[in-house]
């Protein structure tokens, strides 16, 4: 944590670095410029000074967090300290878990990525009985 001198000096872009969001501050700055961060429900730069009590809401993946700044720095440093920082809203919590068992639900529909040889032979046989 920052003393209370510097604590209006800490970037948007290095908080979230800090905060343990994202593994680089490059990864933060193009999450940050393609619209997935929002400070107090606007996009926003990452120039941006974070202060505290602000609401962000941050996409990653699939998943959408809603935290509250409890905690300024600078300096990344381990994730019980990271997790000082910010606290995840209630309704951020249980919507998460919703979502989590709805795609869970799916069955797997959704892949995040190519499918192999074997899929990709599956997938022919299954549309090959609607050709015939």
């Amino acid at each position: 944590m920052m003393s209370d001198q510097h604590q209006a000096k800490v970037r948007l872009d290095k908080w979230l670095w800090a905060a343990r969001f994202f593994k680089t501050r490059g990864l933060a700055k193009a999450a940050i410029e393609g619209g997935k961060v929002h400070y107090d429900g606007q996009r926003s730069k990452c120039s941006r000074m974070v202060e505290m009590g602000v609401e962000m809401t941050i996409r990653q993946g699939w998943d959408e967090k809603t935290v509250l700044v409890t905690g300024l720095s600078e300096q990344r440093r381990g994730a019980t300290e990271a997790a000082k920082l910010y606290q995840e809203t209630s309704a951020s919590i249980a919507q998460r878990a919703e979502q989590a068992a709805a795609r869970k639900a799916m069955g797997g529909a959704v892949s995040e990525h190519r499918p192999n040889k074997k899929q990709r032979r599956e997938q022919s046989r299954f549309w090959q009985k609607f050709e015939d």
